[in-house]
């Protein structure tokens, strides 16, 4: 029996009906919606760095089709859109909304009469509201269109995205994770960190907020002293006594996991890929697959995800769930490390995957960085790659998957920057018939890019 594509099963899961129509939005870091009013660490977050990822909305083109609707906060570019078209994808419409650099899509979509009218013309056309993941603002967005959203309350979503939860689910399932201490109240916070201070002694301890993300919201503490004034700070900010953070032993990492499961409104749960994460300092990379795990690792990373999905349909969870699992340096599996319960990069990446990666194939799924002092053109990246885009006749080669983000820092640049170039990036899965096919590809890809910033 062959599997239908993953835009169908989703589509099925989260709407009980393959054929419903869907208007996407790509609102990449919808944590930052669940976080607010939560005791939180300080942080810094360049507008260049947002305005970027606030473009990765390009993505969810990926997911659908000619009887959808996508919103993003600008036009693609048409030489990209074409590419895609070449390759077989048969695009939705795309309902532009006017860009605020620092806000999400689904803000900006909100806050535009014109999108908000476009997408209630949809109203009885059996269309529902799909997003990266949902918070207040996306069932606000669902109310002023009158268009129903395809996912679980918000309310919902946000609790079981907290790693409070994730950590108190792998607890009442037995599932292994570091030594660590879930807190939702200051006494559980104090009790953990006096809990805590003695493991010091052994290696580091690591403090996580619930819904940080994309390396901000975590502090890793190396000494007892420094613990202490973290935890000061923390109890310090929870005025009424609440807040959500996980205290764990910080472990010598072999590799990073990344695992996704859809759970459907019927309660069934699959398993979509096992692919490994490249990160650093925390922050995410890209992926690469497959990612040749022991049989045993496998098994026990499907036992997982069966747990995990069936306890998040019991309490009412249904969409993407993604699961970050790490092994160690001796090779010990911890398969839940965090749970997410939204889309996430590679979810994009897999209608690609199924129709443009062979069996045998090694793929890496990567950004690279392009620096310029002028706004790039899709054609000067299409002619950078050369010979090495995908050619569909060896099946090997560079896919573009997100050309938006390559731009996106022009938009939040202010007087201080004139004079220097912006930074973007190139979102690309790179195809190789084997690993020193891949890496050859990856190497000469990046010099090509690397050149831009000379060009312009």
């Amino acid at each position: 029996m062959t599997t239908p594509p993953f835009t169908t099963r989703l589509r099925n899961a989260v709407t009980g009906d393959p054929g419903t129509p869907l208007v996407l939005l790509g609102n990449f870091e919808v944590e930052q919606q669940w976080a607010r009013g939560e005791v939180t660490l300080p942080r810094l977050a360049a507008a260049s760095g947002t305005a970027v990822v606030n473009r990765l909305d390009e993505l969810a083109l990926l997911l659908g089709t000619s009887g959808d609707r996508v919103v993003v906060k600008d036009a693609p570019d048409p030489g990209f859109l074409e590419d895609l078209a070449d390759l077989g994808f048969d695009l939705p419409t795309v309902v532009v909304a006017t860009n605020h650099p620092e806000r999400s899509v689904t803000q900006d979509a909100l806050d535009d009469p014109a999108v908000v009218a476009a997408l209630g013309a949809l109203r009885g056309s059996g269309h529902q509201l799909l997003a990266h993941g949902v918070s207040d603002v996306e069932a606000r967005l669902a109310h002023a269109t009158g268009l129903p959203l395809a996912a679980p309350p918000p309310d919902l979503v946000r609790r079981v995205n907290s790693k409070v939860y994730s950590r108190r689910l792998a607890d009442a399932h037995g599932i292994r994770q570091p030594q660590g201490w879930a807190c939702s109240t200051v006494d559980e916070w104090e009790a953990a960190v006096d809990a805590a201070a003695p493991l010091l002694a052994e290696g580091p301890l690591v403090v996580k907020e619930a819904f940080g993300v994309s390396g901000k919201g975590i502090a890793v503490v190396e000494d007892e002293k420094r613990l202490r004034r973290v935890a000061r700070l923390v109890s310090s900010r929870a005025a009424d006594g609440r807040l959500a953070f996980c205290l764990e032993r910080w472990l010598d990492k072999g590799r990073d996991l990344n695992y996704q499961l859809t759970v459907g409104r019927d309660g069934s749960v699959e398993l979509d890929f096992v692919k490994e994460a490249l990160t650093e300092q925390g922050v995410h990379r890209g992926h690469r697959f497959p990612a040749h795990l022991d049989p045993a690792h496998v098994a026990e990373l499907t036992s997982t995800g069966a747990a995990v999905g069936a306890a998040l349909a019991t309490d009412g969870f249904y969409g993407v769930v993604g699961i970050d699992a790490i092994t160690l340096t001796d090779g010990t599996l911890h398969p839940l490390l965090e749970i997410n319960a939204r889309s996430n990069m590679s979810t994009y990446q897999l209608p690609l995957q199924e129709r443009l990666v062979r069996e045998g194939a090694v793929v890496l799924a990567r950004h690279f960085t392009v620096r310029s002092h002028e706004p790039v053109d899709y054609r000067a990246v299409r002619a950078a790659l050369g010979a090495d885009r995908y050619d569909p006749s060896t099946g090997t080669g560079v896919v573009v998957h997100n050309f938006a983000t390559v731009n996106a820092a022009f938009a939040a640049r202010t007087a201080d920057d004139l004079g220097r170039p912006a930074t973007g990036r190139l979102y690309t899965l790179v195809v190789g018939r084997d690993v020193d096919h891949l890496d050859r590809l990856d190497h000469r890809v990046g010099a090509a890019l690397a050149l831009l910033e000379e060009a312009a």
